[in-house]
């Protein structure tokens, strides 16, 4: 009896447990705005005290208590949202619609496997995300670089040149090392792998996510990331009918126009976007006036399922006056509008300084979703461009008489990147593509105003065979960037100073392969590529010999990291090695078809370590890296000095430029970087960033110096510039900002940054870059939306920049010594040559959405 009765306690007490575990699951999933994970969200089970939150790769697992049941998800600045589940597990992805502003979930997002956001890799990597609603409110009327000034190791500078004059560098990293993508399309210069934001001013108006990746980043591309990645994921056929007008105005008679419509997805899968933008302002340096317009067309179509289709044109032709340098003292005398290229003609104050660029671009990106495990992305784009920049000159005068010309740089871009992704298992996927691309760039001198003359005589030095010959031209061509395309002088007789092409031709393959479970991850990435550079010289050789040989480069490059997530915090580690072919730039020297023997692949070794910390009311993310780079190649301009002049008065005349070429210069860049997130209560957000760095050169360079015509002024010299500071970043960095909601719709904030240890130039004589003095800005901005209905709102934005109007240097070109005998200003010598930041700037906006 008693044996029975154990047999049916035992048989009971399994049916309760069995029925008790029946009656709980395991459900894991993962949280995203669409476009990025979402760390910290709250997973509650509704009616209970079960809950948990996403870590720094927006995943989740929670107990459920029932079969069947929901899941609740929340997270501050986004609609809560509540998902079914039932046995099946894992739920998928969750995407929460942001409570302002568009739901990313209802935009085609197109090219999800060219596009290397970040969550698009599961290892964490050094990122910063910015949104289509930060965009919209932070750039007003500067570049779109600006948006990225609240970011660790990021320094935006040259603004104050004129419209769409700004650079940027990261960990210490010029722009033309910092690889910028536009949906997956590589847009640095295949030349010179510099970017120039006139050309991309539009941006401001389509981009609906920017994410900068800072070191080794997630690109599978072998591409110019040394410094980092910049992705402008632009806006694609919207799936929602409507529209909006938007009128901006700021300070120096800065207005803009932008109209956009929308048809949404229409019955027979088609959905068209569309948008124009009109600008124009007297710029904030004296005599720096531009104009221009932004044009954006989207055609998605959705096939069915699995395929899904998408054809992006985009353009910003416009022109703007430039400013350069000047010596400090004559910014302390005249002011901070001071513009050195001004001069008086006939009792009017006249700029001939000059940049116009028209550069359409179209891309067209096909998604294949080939099975539950599979996906396929292409995107096949072309880019064309015409436009240049213009001066004043007399040089290439027989009659010595002043005349204005324009230096063209037009080129035709072609390319395609395709990736094949796949899923192995639950914790193994791989991806595998390939990157193709032809450029060809064409570069010459051409009149755009005789000033009164009637003609012009110039001098063709040509090198092989060796003779002059003289062309006289009385035709000009204008410097309206919409008709460059069509303007251009086809003979001899109309193209001064040189005429040469350059092509570049580059296939490259890539592939990664990666494994999760179990908050642990590990990535691999490779690429090769081979690169073709050939330069064709019309001007210089004859028919002959006006072909350069061709010059083969192999390259690649190779990532690998580790991570592992538990509870909220995130450890992480990346390492990679890049060896990079040279820009043609770089490797035929002295603007012939000669082939420079220093022109080696440059080699960069990265290594970083992370820390991530996510909860619901705070993110952490702390980053220390170290790069090497060898083999590399800088160049700078800066007007001439007085000493230049009277050195080579047969060569350089007062007010033109004189660049620097440095080769065979070695790079270390260590340091540490911080940014934190702080959500205290629901209607405020405060955020901060940190970076402490110590980027210095290493070891000897050769450097040679040429006029604007491209002669060399002296023999090259070897410099040892080892242990001397890099240039034109802030070493050490830190700012704060929050944004605080006071009622519904009514919102204000304001961000502060500080800089310090920050060099100017490596200048072109010297081994020592100048130190500038710290300084620190304030940005502040109030929004507020009216909602005149379900669909039509009314928005109204207005922003301060340098809100207390700080005077300060924000670059120099030189490097002079303070002394007892000199006159210096804050520990600098006056007579330095250095770009002094804006002032106080404001813009307002007012924007209705139908």
């Amino acid at each position: 009896m008693q044996k029975k009765s154990t047999l049916v306690y035992a048989t009971l007490a399994f049916m309760i447990a069995s029925n008790t575990a029946l009656a709980q699951q395991v459900i894991t999933g993962k949280v995203t705005d669409g476009n990025q994970p979402i760390a910290g969200a709250t997973v509650l089970i509704p009616g209970t005290k079960v809950g948990t939150s996403t870590d720094a790769n927006g995943n989740f697992s929670i107990t459920a208590p029932q079969n069947n049941g929901q899941i609740q998800i929340k997270f501050v600045g986004h609609a809560t949202q509540v998902v079914k589940f039932n046995n099946e597990s894992p739920i998928g992805t969750i995407i929460l619609t942001p409570t302002e502003g568009q739901s990313i979930d209802e935009i085609i997002i197109v090219g999800k496997s060219i596009i290397d956001i970040a969550e698009g890799r599961k290892t964490p990597i050094a990122v910063s995300t910015i949104t289509q609603q930060e965009i919209e409110e932070k750039v007003g009327g500067q570049d779109i670089t600006s948006t990225l000034v609240n970011t660790p190791s990021v320094y935006v500078t040259s603004q104050a040149k004129g419209f769409g004059e700004s650079s940027m560098s990261t960990r210490g990293f010029d722009q033309s090392n910092t690889a910028f993508l536009l949906n997956g399309q590589p847009i640095n210069g295949m030349d010179n792998g510099r970017v120039y934001w006139s050309n991309w001013s539009g941006l401001t108006d389509i981009a609906s996510l920017i994410q900068i990746q800072r070191g080794l980043g997630s690109s599978k591309l072998a591409i110019s990331s040394v410094g980092g990645t910049t992705n402008f994921v632009t806006k694609s056929a919207d799936m929602k009918e409507g529209g909006f007008v938007k009128l901006s105005v700021g300070n120096d008679m800065l207005r803009k126009s932008t109209i956009a419509y929308n048809t949404g997805l229409m019955k027979n899968g088609f959905a068209v976007s569309a948008m124009l933008t009109d600008w124009s302002g007297d710029g904030y340096m004296d005599k720096t006036a531009g104009a221009g317009q932004n044009y954006f067309l989207s055609v998605g179509y959705k096939v069915n399922e699995k395929h899904n289709l998408n054809l992006m044109v985009t353009g910003a032709p416009q022109w703007h006056q430039q400013g350069y340098t000047g010596k400090l003292q004559t910014y302390l005398d005249n002011g901070r509008r001071y513009n050195d290229n001004i001069e008086t003609v006939n009792g009017v104050s006249t700029n001939y300084r000059k940049n116009f660029y028209h550069k359409p671009v179209a891309n067209f990106n096909w998604d294949w979703k080939i099975d539950e495990k599979s996906n396929l992305g292409t995107v096949v784009y072309a880019s064309i461009a015409s436009g240049g920049g213009q001066s004043k000159r007399t040089d290439a005068s027989k009659e010595k008489v002043p005349y204005l010309a324009a230096d063209m740089n037009n080129h035709q871009w072609y390319g395609i990147v395709s990736n094949y992704n796949r899923k192995l298992n639950d914790n193994l996927s791989f991806n595998v593509g390939f990157d193709l691309r032809d450029y060809k760039g064409e570069h010459y001198r051409e009149v755009t105003d005789l000033l009164g003359a009637k003609s012009i005589t110039h001098e063709q030095k040509m090198l092989i065979p060796q003779s002059r010959t003289y062309y006289t031209t009385s035709n000009t061509y204008s410097t309206n960037p919409w008709k460059t395309f069509g303007d251009q002088p086809k003979s001899k007789e109309d193209r001064l100073a040189w005429d040469y092409e350059q092509v570049v031709r580059y296939g490259g393959l890539f592939g990664q392969i990666e494994y999760a479970k179990n908050g642990f991850t590990a990535f691999f990435q490779g690429s090769v590529s081979q690169q073709q550079n050939v330069r064709i010289d019309y001007y210089q050789y004859d028919a002959a010999n006006e072909r350069s040989k061709n010059v083969n480069n192999f390259g690649y490059n190779v990532k690998g990291g580790l991570s592992y997530s538990l509870g909220g915090h995130t450890l992480f580690g990346n390492a990679g090695y890049y060896s990079r072919q040279p820009y043609q730039n770089n490797i035929f020297m002295n603007y012939a078809n000669d082939v420079n023997p220093y022109a080696d692949n440059e080699e960069i070794l990265g290594l970083e370590l992370g820390y991530k910390y996510a909860n619901q009311y705070v993110n952490v993310n702390v980053n220390a890296y170290r790069t090497t780079w060898a083999n590399r190649v800088t160049g700078s301009s800066a007007p001439a000095t007085a000493e230049q002049i009277a050195k080579y008065p047969d060569l350089l005349n007062a007010g033109e430029l004189v660049y620097q070429t440095n080769y065979g210069v070695k790079q270390d860049h260590q340091g540490v970087e911080l940014d934190v997130a702080v959500r205290p209560i629901t209607n405020l957000t405060i955020k901060g960033f940190a970076s402490i760095g110590d980027w210095i050169y290493k070891g000897n360079a050769i450097s040679i110096a040429r006029n604007e015509n491209r002669q060399t002024l002296g023999d090259p010299t070897t410099r040892d510039l080892t242990g001397v500071k890099v240039g034109d970043a802030a070493q050490t960095s830190f700012g704060a900002g929050a944004r605080y909601s006071i009622i519904k719709n009514l919102s204000v904030d304001a961000d502060y940054r500080y800089y310090d240890r920050l060099y100017g130039a490596l200048p072109s004589n010297g081994v020592q870059t100048l130190r500038l003095p710290s300084y620190d800005l304030v940005d502040a901005g109030i929004s507020y939306k009216v909602q005149v209905s379900n669909k039509n709102a009314i928005s109204f934005r207005f922003n301060v920049n340098n809100l207390f109007n700080e005077f300060y240097i924000s670059e120099a070109t030189s490097y002079r010594e303070a002394t007892a005998n000199s006159t210096n200003w804050n520990g600098i010598n006056t007579d330095n040559y250095v770009l002094i930041g804006w002032g106080r700037t404001w813009n307002g906006s007012v924007k209705f959405t139908f």
